[in-house]
């Protein structure tokens, strides 16, 4: 998985943390590749909307002075956590053709468990059927996956359930759509 360039702001809080003694304005996003949480600063005097992709690459930036780092789900704020799922959503559905081909390229992650799963709402009976199709034909989009595999759930729902799972959990054992986050005792080696 690649490393984040552009993130959608879920919080934009132009005086700081309330226990911030700076006051320096700060952000909360999610990255666009791999939907990791970040804290950003802002470049003085510029004001950030909920929901605004903004660059956070190695090349100059815009409206981002610095990344300062990951957050957990749970430092998020309860704007950014009531945001989430409507960014990672849209993301998703920006992003179509990579989920698609997840969904036609997913295997076993065990001999009693496929990937697929994983999925919120996806049991064994759906996964063979995902399966059977795409061994037909891959599946083009969402629409054609929905179209082809009898009572399947929304796709798009679906992964965003599991990105905010994956999220949420710390201790998950699989990560099917964002880069676990390190753990406390690998922090303090480095």
């Amino acid at each position: 998985m690649g490393r984040e360039e552009h993130a959608v702001i879920l919080e934009f809080l132009s005086r700081g943390y309330s226990s911030s003694y700076t006051g320096e304005s700060v952000a909360q996003a999610v990255g666009t590749t791999n939907f990791t949480l970040l804290e950003l600063v802002p470049r003085e005097g510029v004001a950030l909307n909920l929901g605004q992709q903004v660059y956070i690459g190695p090349e100059e930036r815009k409206e981002i002075k610095s990344v300062k780092g990951r957050l957990n789900y749970t430092q998020l704020t309860n704007t950014a956590q009531q945001e989430l799922p409507r960014v990672i959503e849209a993301v998703i559905r920006a992003s179509e053709p990579k989920y698609i081909e997840f969904f036609n390229k997913a295997g076993p992650i065990s001999i009693r468990k496929h990937s697929l799963e994983l999925l919120p709402s996806i049991g064994k009976k759906h996964a063979m059927a995902l399966m059977e199709e795409r061994d037909r034909a891959p599946f083009k989009d969402f629409s054609d996956m929905s179209a082809r595999v009898n009572l399947l759930p929304d796709p798009v729902r679906v992964i965003t359930e599991r990105v905010i799972e994956e999220l949420r959990t710390q201790d998950t054992k699989y990560f099917l759509f964002t880069v676990p986050p390190k753990r406390e005792d690998e922090r303090r080696v480095r």
